[in-house]
């Protein structure tokens, strides 16, 4: 207990930060399945150091699928492109693992980014004029979703572009949508416990701020859900290329200013 409270944070930014941070992840983890995670890193770092951003979102975005999963099980789920997705991105998560190290994340986060806004620029300029295209299910390409959504989510918790990229031009029902992009990032975030505990180890501070931060998670999923609920699909099809857009500005210009730093 003692050994708790020497670690408890006292810096009133980790709380004005953290809080709203961590309830804007989760209620996009509601709405949307996830999306928001890759602004966790960057917005905690205000009071923090990245790499302890990093593994205090960890487990707290696990942490909120326990809540979404709920709203979002087995049922709405796209099995057969999990099938081709989930051993892909595990393949993903163990690349990001390994090589952390040997290569260089930011470039394979710069293209992936770079392409991602390509994607998301030509269906705000044509894509929303022509009636939507339902893409047949692609082995190649989910399974190319899939390792590189595992690997960018170990390196920067920034899946979500090259999945969703993927998800949505399938032209999926938006709780199907939702459903499958929770059960990948629920399997990537249990996944990545293992290696982010490992270097918690010395960094006890960091779980003890994740566990601060933790009680605005349960109350951003359930406004989250609640919006999922009450939005139409086209107009959540509108959010999610809006929110994916987003992501990728933001993966590429943190990747291209590590590159160039």
């Amino acid at each position: 207990m003692s050994s708790f409270l020497a670690h408890l944070p006292t810096n009133p930014a980790l709380y004005l930060v953290g809080l709203p941070t961590v309830f804007l992840i989760a209620m996009s983890k509601g709405a949307f399945g996830g999306g928001l995670a890759i602004l966790g890193v960057p917005l905690l770092s205000f009071v923090m150091s990245p790499l302890d951003a990093a593994i205090t979102v960890a487990p707290l975005v696990a942490f909120m699928d326990l809540f979404a999963i709920g709203s979002f099980g087995p049922k709405t789920w796209s099995k057969k492109d999990l099938a081709w997705i989930l051993p892909a991105l595990v393949v993903g998560i163990g690349l990001g693992y390994i090589f952390f190290t040997r290569v260089n994340p930011h470039l394979v986060a710069a293209c992936i980014g770079g392409v991602t806004l390509l994607f998301t620029a030509y269906w705000f300029l044509f894509g929303r004029r022509v009636k939507a295209a339902h893409m047949a299910l692609s082995p190649f390409l989910a399974a190319a979703a899939g390792i590189a959504t595992g690997f960018t989510t170990f390196v920067a918790h920034s899946g979500g572009p090259p999945v969703n990229m993927y998800l949505l031009k399938r032209g999926l029902d938006k709780s199907v949508y939702t459903g499958t992009n929770l059960a990948i990032f629920m399997l990537g975030n249990f996944i990545k416990l293992v290696p982010y505990g490992v270097l918690a180890y010395a960094k006890p501070s960091t779980w003890i701020a994740a566990l601060v931060l933790a009680p605005a998670a349960p109350f951003g999923v359930w406004l989250g859900v609640h919006l999922h609920r009450r939005i139409e699909q086209n107009v959540l099809y509108f959010w999610c290329y809006l929110l994916l857009a987003g992501a990728a500005a933001k993966l590429l210009f943190d990747a291209v200013r590590a590159l160039l730093g």
